[in-house]
């Protein structure tokens, strides 16, 4: 049978495009379809933009420690609308290099949603149909809100970079990397930030010790931050809306009368929100952002119909080489829901064309991932946490939490964090976990000798670099504790 393409990709993230791009370049032809910007969530709405908030959101700091240091400086105020302008400026050019990628790699671009009609087919929305040797899932996953009355009331991360104006007060209900990095963030922006999350510490999965620091210090730095704490009821409140079922009528959260605060809101999400808690307090805020989950992007796609098995979530189950039930189908990235990194997806994508492309089967490897969270601290880590380590086998744990000198300097009581998970018998360093500025750059780093198997005594033999905060990481000789 003779098909219009080699391949024919659908979703243009990351993942997606660097499969096209490397897939032509070894002689297929190709085609893309993606149904809103070039890029994706990581570009448009994710990585991209969220850490050059990340940047901007750092600078009042910066300015603080810049009079300690002997600057004359003012703070000066946030422009919202300055920011977001040129950060879709940038977004713009950024598409745009993705565009240019895949036509000078001479893949075709469809603008358009896309699904599968059969084994070899893509149907696009205009009731086109692509047929196709190989077809490659990439459509990556979306924001959800909970399952609550009025839950259109809030906003999700996909609309943070596109709110008219700041919110005043803002609530954030979720305790995930999402949700804690978007509270660091909008309160440094200037943004009264209060934080519900329902477990007992945020950060949930990661190391304990390097979550309940992260906690501390967006605590320190004002965030309101509630744990054991869900959302229960909201709806749209004004000047006189009247709260049901309270005694008090106030914010315990701000302390301020709630008919005040709707009277002040002046919310970028549609108007303020009212919210009552589990705790049983009540507040009115200007937006409601929910951090609460994301979901694969795989409704309405034909896929079940065509015999493509979907998991309780609606992920895309995949075996090792990413085909799923149907040989003539693969997927990578977010749909597949088995870790939810752009450099992930990219390396998927990767290996789905040295397997399917160039006939070296290349299982993927989840491994022993580095990742970083951008709080403020942020927090890097790789391996296993103290509490999985310990399950597993007896370790050793080293330990150290400081100062560091550039805030100490300048007054404040920031602390870090660097720690080492290390196996009693075998001395492998089984887990690395940094709480610190910059640690998403220190754990890139120290991600390559973990995944090369390296001993505590490797990290020993290895020269200090001083003055630095990372010098901890192979001066420490003394385990703090042993478990």
């Amino acid at each position: 049978m003779a098909f219009d393409y080699d391949l024919f990709v659908i979703g243009g993230g990351s993942g997606g495009v660097r499969a096209a791009r490397v897939a032509a370049a070894e002689g297929a032809k190709v085609a893309i379809a993606e149904s809103s910007r070039m890029g994706g969530t990581c570009v448009i709405r994710g990585c991209v933009p969220k850490k050059l908030m990340v940047f901007a959101s750092s600078y009042h700091e910066s300015f603080e420690d810049a009079r300690s240091y002997g600057w004359d400086v003012e703070d000066g105020a946030f422009d919202w609308n300055a920011f977001s302008g040129h950060l879709n400026i940038e977004l713009d050019r950024l598409e745009g290099v993705y565009r240019s990628l895949l036509d000078g790699s001479n893949v075709e671009i469809f603008d358009s949603r896309a699904r599968l009609a059969d084994a070899h087919t893509v149907e696009l929305a205009d009731g086109t149909q692509k047929t196709a040797k190989h077809i490659l899932v990439a459509t990556g996953g979306r924001p959800v809100r909970p399952d609550m009355p009025n839950a259109h009331l809030g906003i999700v991360s996909d609309d943070i970079f596109h709110l008219p104006e700041l919110p005043k007060r803002l609530l954030i209900i979720g305790g995930g990397y999402i949700a804690c990095e978007f509270a660091c963030i909008m309160n440094g922006l200037g943004v009264e930030v209060t934080q519900f999350y329902r477990g007992a510490q945020i950060l949930r999965g990661f190391d304990d010790e390097a979550r309940g620091l992260v906690a501390e210090m967006m605590r320190e730095k004002g965030i309101n931050l509630h744990l054991g704490t869900n959302i229960v009821d909201m709806a749209e409140a004004s000047a006189d809306h009247t709260i049901p079922n309270t005694s008090t009528g106030t914010d315990a959260a701000m302390g301020a009368p709630v008919a005040e605060h709707a009277a002040q809101a002046t919310s970028g999400s549609g108007g303020p929100v009212w919210v009552k808690a589990t705790n049983g307090t009540e507040a009115v805020y200007d937006a409601v952002l929910f951090a609460t989950g994301r979901n694969p992007n795989t409704a309405d796609m034909g896929l079940e119909e065509i015999g493509v098995e979907v998991g309780r979530r609606g992920e895309i189950v995949v075996d090792e080489y990413s085909q799923t039930a149907v040989p003539s189908i693969y997927a990578i990235g977010d749909v597949t829901n088995r870790v939810q990194l752009t450099p992930v997806a990219i390396r998927e994508g990767m290996a789905f064309v040295e397997t399917v492309f160039k006939g070296n089967p290349t299982p993927i490897d989840h491994d022993l991932i580095p990742s970083a969270i951008f709080t403020q601290p942020e927090l890097g880590t790789i391996g296993l946490t103290e509490e999985e380590a310990r399950e597993q086998e007896p370790v050793e744990i080293y330990c150290t939490s400081f100062r560091p000198m550039q805030s100490a300097f300048a007054g404040r009581t920031d602390r870090v964090l660097m720690k080492l998970v290390v196996a009693k018998e075998s001395r492998k360093v089984l887990g690395c976990h940094i709480v610190a500025p910059g640690a998403g750059e220190m754990i890139q780093l120290a991600g390559i000798a973990v995944k090369m198997g390296a001993t505590k005594e490797d990290f020993d033999r290895t020269v200090a670099v001083h003055p630095t905060m990372s010098e901890e990481l192979v001066t420490m000789k003394t385990p703090m504790r042993v478990a």
